[in-house]
């Protein structure tokens, strides 16, 4: 296989565009050390904008859901800035068996190839943590082929993109600091000081609609306003969700959705938590079970819970209204009304 980029150009960084939406969230620290330690150029495409989402529904199918539909307007974004984009086939990286990502994650590739033909060359890098090393061997010398890299630089990198994924992760699972976590996640800055004892609330979700201030219409900023402590599926150690697992029935195979329902089992039996707020999209099939996995558990052990539920019509004035009923509501809880 030919290399695809002429890595002779002594004069020009190697271009790789990735996706602002989705596994960005979760990832970052992961992709952009990758690519880095290749001696690439990091190109990353602007915040969610109406632009951003009117392009993605432009080109994404239908019946897709958001996030689907605001990867495909990133794609667009982002495609005459780079040499490639990066959409990785993730079907496994955490090592559990029997878990794996969203169909539509998986399909990213071969939906974009379809419905955007004019994209620089995709790297559809296969990532599954399950297979044995002379398979994922394979898919190092695929991708160093494509780059003009040679396959053990291409392993080195990934080892050390793992080591700051590990390293980032340990930061966000700090809990004496939870605030400055999820700002270093979501690059926000000016969180307001808190009050002395402030309405803790654990926002759950999956990353790319929780961080995503377009998306979600400006929803934790708008808590942090009206001064509320939030915890975040990231703060969870990963020990601790293990344990949850196990007091489930089983895994909902989907690596996301996992996460969200065993941080939401881990908040439910945290004092320190005053309610649960539900972050999904709108038509994801796979969160109509979280939601109601965590709806049936938050109710029998007596824990307020709220369900937001978010698409393209999202509109910023009914999910302020939500949180201010749903924040009153919990302060006359605790006799401050």
């Amino acid at each position: 296989m030919e290399p695809l980029f002429n890595v002779g150009k002594a004069d020009d960084l190697m271009k790789i565009g990735i996706p602002r939406t989705l596994t960005y969230y979760a990832y970052k620290p992961l992709w952009e050390t990758f690519f880095q330690d290749l001696g690439c150029e990091i190109v990353v495409s602007d915040k969610t904008s109406k632009g951003i989402l009117d392009k993605g529904v432009e080109f994404a199918v239908n019946d897709a859901c958001i996030p689907i539909k605001l990867f495909h307007g990133h794609m667009h974004n982002i495609g005459n800035r780079a040499d490639f984009i990066f959409v990785p086939r993730l079907i496994n990286l955490t090592g559990e068996k029997t878990v794996t990502y969203c169909p539509k994650f998986l399909g990213l590739t071969d939906m974009v190839r379809a419905s955007m033909p004019d994209l620089p060359p995709l790297l559809d890098f296969r990532i599954d943590l399950r297979e044995k090393w002379k398979a994922r061997r394979r898919e190092y010398e695929r991708l160093g082929c494509l780059l003009g890299m040679s396959p053990g630089r291409i392993g080195h990198a990934f080892r050390s993109a793992k080591r700051a994924l590990r390293s980032y992760r340990r930061r966000l699972s700090h809990g004496n600091d939870p605030e400055r976590a999820v700002a270093e996640l979501r690059e926000h800055t000016g969180i307001p000081s808190l009050p002395s004892r402030p309405i803790t609330l654990a926002v759950v979700g999956y990353p790319y609609l929780l961080y995503d201030d377009f998306v979600n219409a400006g929803l934790m900023t708008k808590l942090y306003n009206m001064g509320i402590r939030i915890l975040t599926p990231e703060m969870v150690p990963e020990r601790q969700l293990l344990i949850k697992a196990k007091g489930l029935p089983k895994d909902l195979f989907w690596t996301f959705s996992n996460q969200v329902v065993r941080s939401a089992m881990y908040y439910i039996d945290d004092s320190r938590v005053d309610g649960i707020i539900h972050v999904t999209a709108f038509g994801c099939g796979p969160d109509s079970m979280v939601g109601k996995l965590i709806e049936l558990e938050a109710k029998q052990r007596g824990v307020p819970y709220v369900l937001i539920s978010l698409d393209e019509h999202t509109g910023e004035a009914g999910i302020l209204t939500r949180l201010e009923a749903f924040v009153d509501m919990l302060r006359y809880r605790r006799g401050e009304l």
